[in-house]
């Protein structure tokens, strides 16, 4: 049985070996610790075998994992839904594993993309995995306990695999017509866009790490996103069909903002879980600027707040659901970035934006003076990064939304000189939303 918590578009869910694979769309009701906890914070979307899962869960430790490709030097908020499930699955008393995909990122995952990716050499790789790792250590405990969690890189296995014995081995278990019938395939023939055949592999290199990670740490659980179904089930069909052992998988929904905008993306860009790459500061902003709407399903999946006490947000109305964006800002920067990163963070917004007061903890960007001095307000919106381009800083200053040093500036051909220095810098804010300190230099 494959149960599905919020249904699928038609086509997503097929007949395999799995037996019935029609949704279940009524709420079961769960009798481990582990699903019950998925449940009430919503991250369950689609569940192979969940009566087996359930029945596994609370009767012992189940060891399960989630694999990040190794793409970029820092996870972005995108890959936090999944990190938190790690984390769900560590606080309900059970065993996370972290894959690093050294191997896999050399191949690309496909899923959700319009365009090849671009190929990355060993070394770029394992510099993105060295700068990624420091991520995981943030919300999961890591050890050699029964329930502490452990980071593997698959390029163990998969380098060594040779040509001839990985399709002997693994590629007779799957068939060319029910590869083409997976999303991450049929939606980019579909629109005509090139799929390599190297990227055409990947899932058959997902579905050999879960059956490596079952027989070498005896995973029996794959989470991921829900675009990530048909690579996870799979992995779940080899285990079963090749070692018959029990295996699942378990998804979470693709989030989108209450307004459809993809999550964790910004007209800056990706939200860094680095801090190198994203401040703690603009972290917290991130937050604080939640939609109204998001408020009460962001503390349940991005932070431990009890349930009771996010109820309590939620009821809140008007003007003081900015309290709710506030303890959401401050409880998922605490626990990215700790507790007194998040203190400076709030306090450097408050009085930035409440008080009208510089703080050393503002973003500061250092600009070319000849690239302020001379040039319009709307190029150094641009130059400072608080706008994408010089039409939508001049939009938003028609607009009312863009001030200069505390002041309205609806002219966003205003020409800038050193007399609009403050103490040393010049204040641009984007609303109450967003401050920037440019430094000419």
């Amino acid at each position: 049985m494959l149960l599905t918590l919020n249904p699928s578009p038609p086509g997503v869910l097929e007949p395999s070996a799995q037996g019935d694979s029609r949704p279940m769309t009524a709420e079961p009701q769960f009798k481990s610790t582990f699903l019950q906890l998925m449940q009430e914070r919503g991250y369950i979307h689609q569940i192979t075998h969940p009566e087996e899962l359930d029945e596994a869960a609370s009767k012992g430790v189940i060891t399960g994992y989630i694999g990040y490709d190794a793409t970029a030097p820092s996870l972005h908020v995108g890959n936090l839904i999944t990190i938190m499930m790690l984390r769900r699955l560590q606080q309900a008393g059970h065993r996370p594993i972290v894959i690093v995909g050294g191997g896999t990122s050399k191949v690309g995952d496909p899923s959700g993309k319009d365009e090849t990716r671009q190929l990355r050499t060993h070394e770029e790789i394992q510099a993105n995995i060295a700068s990624q790792k420091q991520a995981f250590g943030k919300f999961l405990t890591f050890g050699d306990g029964p329930t502490d969690a452990i980071l593997i890189d698959n390029d163990e296995w998969l380098s060594k695999l040779g040509y001839i014995d990985f399709l002997r081995e693994y590629g007779v278990h799957f068939t060319i017509n029910r590869m083409l019938a997976f999303d991450s395939v049929k939606l980019r023939l579909e629109r005509e866009q090139p799929l390599t055949f190297i990227e055409f592999n990947y899932m058959l290199m997902q579905a050999t790490d879960f059956l490596e990670l079952n027989r070498r740490h005896g995973v029996t659980l794959q989470m991921g996103g829900s675009d990530q179904w048909g690579n996870i089930v799979n992995g779940v069909e080899l285990i079963r069909r090749v070692d018959h052992k029990p295996a699942f998988g378990l998804t979470t929904p693709l989030l989108s903002t209450a307004s459809g905008a993809k999550m964790g993306k910004t007209a800056q860009g990706a939200v860094w879980l680095n801090a190198d790459m994203r401040s703690p500061y603009d972290y917290w902003q991130f937050w604080r600027n939640a939609e109204d709407a998001d408020v009460g399903r962001f503390l349940k999946l991005f932070t431990d707040m009890p349930l009771d006490e996010i109820a309590r947000y939620e009821a809140m109305q008007g003007a003081e659901i900015n309290e709710a964006k506030k303890a959401l800002a401050d409880a998922a920067t605490t626990l990215l970035h700790g507790a007194e990163a998040a203190k400076v963070a709030r306090d450097a917004a408050e009085k930035a934006f409440e008080q009208g007061a510089l703080s050393a903890d503002l973003p500061t960007v250092e600009v070319a003076a000849t690239a302020i001095y001379g040039q319009t307000l709307a190029a150094a919106a641009v130059e400072a990064g608080l706008t994408a381009s010089r039409g939508e800083a001049r939009r938003l200053a028609q607009g009312g939304g863009l001030r200069l040093n505390d002041v309205q500036e609806t002219n966003g051909d205003r020409v800038l000189t050193a007399d609009d220095l403050v103490d040393g810098v010049i204040k641009l804010s984007q609303g109450k939303k967003k401050i920037v300190l440019v430094k000419p230099v």
